[in-house]
């Protein structure tokens, strides 16, 4: 709250700009704070990996905040209902940095099946949450564009910006929302440049 207060208090004293204030993590959002993202034109800068259950989670984190707060954490799904801009990237080194272990968890709101550290509970955290596979991608790639003013530039696939793509090895869309995790990246390209290769495009 204080971030969004912050923010407000600027744009009260400075005027309106393209100024692309974020705050990042955004772990514990008070519901009624929710709706000033929009208003503010404040981005959401989600690092969604953690919002699941694991042992951290269970824990540490869920008795540390106790009621009613613990429920107020990556509130994903209500930011983007409530016409907030969300951003996403990883939490690198602290978290894997991985985009696909991140959209998994984003979207179905559980740890990946082959994370590299044991996870108990599969029950799904705070499933009201959780993003669709195309909110979950447009966070990661047109809204990281945006907060950092380079929607211009690249974020999306259009005539006129840098060809920076990856290619895997399925259609997203075509599979269990509970395999995200799984795709290969077989190319990368990062200004129409390759940068890596594997499979049949090495």
């Amino acid at each position: 709250r204080v971030g969004l207060d912050a923010i407000e208090a600027a744009l009260r004293a400075n005027g309106p700009s393209d100024h692309r204030h974020h705050l990042a993590h955004i772990q514990i959002v008070h519901p009624e704070d929710i709706p000033r993202f929009r208003r503010l034109r404040a981005v959401a800068n989600a690092q969604p990996l953690w919002a699941a259950h694991e042992s951290q989670m269970d824990d540490l984190t869920i008795p540390f905040l106790g009621e009613p707060r613990w429920r107020w954490q990556y509130p994903f799904g209500s930011l983007v209902r409530a016409g907030a801009v969300l951003a996403m990237g990883s939490d690198w080194g602290v978290s894997s940095p991985n985009p696909l272990e991140e959209i998994h968890v984003a979207v179905n709101r559980v740890m990946p099946p082959d994370y590299p550290y044991t996870v108990e509970n599969r029950e799904v955290f705070l499933p009201e949450e959780r993003l669709d596979l195309p909110t979950a991608i447009a966070a990661f790639t047109m809204g990281s564009a945006y907060v950092n003013h380079l929607d211009r530039e690249t974020g999306s696939i259009e005539v006129g910006k840098l060809a920076d793509l990856v290619v895997l090895d399925r259609n997203l869309f075509e599979h269990p929302m509970e395999e995200i995790s799984q795709a290969k990246v077989l190319l990368t390209l990062v200004e129409g440049e390759r940068v890596h290769a594997a499979g049949d495009l090495a």
